[in-house]
């Protein structure tokens, strides 16, 4: 019998995908791997965020590995510290942090003689027989294009850089935002600040998600009964795809008709009317991704919060001067303005055989077979990649599912004569094609502006249930790939 061939691997990002790759790839016998991590520690959105009140918006017992579940879990959303030790955890469980090499970003990737040729900022990085890619979508802020930033003479930063070292207590706050990172802040700070003052450009549908604490019985039957923690693990993820998910893909009526009625419930809980029609959205649930909150609503409506709807014309040395002239004093400003979702692993510079870059693959819109690889970029591997499954569901199961997909095209890569493995054109186009003629049909084409929809306007999300995804990525077709 032939020796399967050995396959030098490289994963770019060390955040919760590429920590489960490394695992995976090690449980499958691969084991010349290396861990690119443009930063100094491992952890990704969860290291990298770190404002007041962040918190998941999925279930904790749906949001970890399904081959590493937590029995302690402190709420029922946790706390973004709690799950960046978890992932620390489990990379130290697995050895994987033996396999990263930190402050080392990848800068070029070009491909020849079926390798892939890495540079970082630290130099040459060698030749890889596969690239897989784990860079996430949530780590390149983006900044509000609004004149006179470093006019202003008190502290203003990026929410996901945010500056431990200035206080809010007694401060004169103003947070540009109304995203979930907005509503975590406002909800966990307005009890602290001497006034807090909220830019909203667009208002934003809340589902009133109850973060309870688990209770230490539960606690206890999950620490000894792991039957009943993957019991608990498959409940939320299904009622998650199989509710939630469906009804946002219009597979759910009388779903989506429950989750509606809930986010108007939780809105009319906001006392005063001229708030209330401020507050409320102009498009329909689920157009933009749904902000889980049971705790917004109280705390916007507390003497020392406002919310400014008028358009903010520029910083000023101040605070912030609005269109009319207004102008909002303020000690701090919080840019929780999110990030460019669509950007993926550049500014890398990948270049294909023949020299053919990534970016002018791209030019058009970012499109890939499947969600995880390009024609034309042979052995190179997405975890997340374009029109993956982005919704109010645990990211990490999507990963799963794309990296149990991926593995089957890498072990076809140890096949005696097998060097490269592509998506034909053909199969690439007739799935994009499908994807778009699906898309309208969906919530999100429902008429509103998100970070679902790239630059061209084009919405780059997976348009059908979560079901099909996992069916789709169960078994490659083989006949949409080509070998050499």
């Amino acid at each position: 019998m032939t020796d399967k061939r050995n396959l030098k691997i490289a994963i770019i990002g060390a955040g919760a995908s590429g920590i489960m790759a490394a695992i995976k790839f090690r449980e499958a016998g691969f084991d010349d791997l290396a861990i690119f991590e443009k930063a100094s520690d491992l952890g990704g959105t969860w290291r990298d965020n770190r404002y007041p009140g962040i918190t998941c918006d999925v279930p904790s017992h749906a949001y970890q590995y399904s081959f590493a579940t937590n029995p302690n879990w402190t709420r029922m959303c946790s706390p973004g510290a709690e799950i960046l030790a978890y992932f620390r955890g489990v990379a130290r469980d697995h050895g994987v942090d033996s396999l990263i090499r930190y402050d080392s970003e990848i800068t070029e990737a070009s491909f020849d003689h079926h390798q892939w040729h890495l540079t970082s900022t630290q130099g040459d990085e060698g030749l890889f027989d596969v690239v897989v890619t784990a860079t996430g979508v949530l780590h390149h802020p983006v900044y509000p294009d609004i004149p006179g930033r470093d006019d202003f003479e008190g502290d203003c930063f990026h929410s996901a850089r945010w500056d431990d070292s200035v206080s809010l207590r007694g401060k004169r706050v103003g947070i540009i935002g109304t995203g979930s990172t907005a509503i975590q802040i406002v909800s966990e700070v307005i009890d602290d600040v001497a006034s807090l003052v909220l830019f909203q450009r667009t208002a934003q549908w809340i589902w009133p998600l109850p973060n309870r604490l688990i209770t230490d019985e539960e606690k206890e039957l999950y620490r000894s009964d792991a039957t009943a923690r993957q019991a608990e693990y498959k409940r939320l993820t299904h009622r998650m795809n199989s509710n939630f998910a469906a009804a946002i893909v219009g597979e759910n009526p009388d779903g989506y008709a429950e989750l509606e009625q809930d986010c108007i419930d939780n809105l009319n809980t906001v006392r005063d009317p001229e708030l209330r029609a401020k507050l409320t959205p102009d498009y329909k649930v689920g157009c933009k991704r749904l902000i889980m909150s049971n705790e917004f609503y109280e705390a916007i409506q507390k003497p020392n919060a406002a919310l400014e709807t008028g358009k903010i014309a520029r910083f000023v040395p101040d605070g912030i001067e609005l269109e009319d002239g207004t102008v909002q004093a303020l000690d701090v400003i919080v840019l929780a303005t999110g990030f460019n979702t669509h950007q993926f692993f550049r500014p890398m510079k990948v270049m294909g055989p023949g020299g053919r870059t990534i970016e002018e693959a791209w030019r058009q819109r970012n499109e890939g077979y499947m969600t995880v690889a390009v024609p034309g970029f042979p052995n190179w591997f997405m975890i997340g990649g374009p029109t993956s499954p982005i919704g109010n569901f645990s990211w990490l199961l999507t990963a799963e599912t794309q990296f149990a997909y991926v593995l089957k095209l890498i072990e076809r890569l140890q096949q005696p004569g097998v060097s490269e493995i592509v998506p034909t054109a053909a199969a690439t186009a007739a799935f994009n094609q499908a994807v778009r003629d699906r898309i309208p049909q969906t919530i999100w084409a429902t008429g509103c502006s998100s970070w679902y929809i790239d630059a061209s306007g084009n919405i780059a999300s997976w348009p059908w249930t979560f079901d099909k995804f996992e069916q789709d990525l169960k078994e490659p077709d083989w006949h949409a790939f080509e070998t050499a």
